[in-house]
């Protein structure tokens, strides 16, 4: 699935652009995505590199 974490799963989630909420309550859609970033995972003994979201990855850092 594209824009997703390899580990976790996040997706990307819809929502309201704050700004467009005015007077009249006519709210823009918009999309946020989760933050991606490349990680360089060991699976099976071989490195892979893997978009994984920044909480997933702190957590990876964490306890390595």
């Amino acid at each position: 699935m594209a824009r997703s974490c390899a580990l976790c799963g996040k997706v990307s989630m819809g929502g309201f652009n704050a700004q467009s909420v005015g007077m009249n309550r006519v709210r823009a859609h918009r999309r946020y995505q989760p933050n991606l970033q490349p990680l360089r995972l060991e699976r099976g003994g071989t490195q892979v590199v893997a978009l994984v979201c920044t909480r997933c990855r702190r957590t990876a850092r964490k306890t390595a």
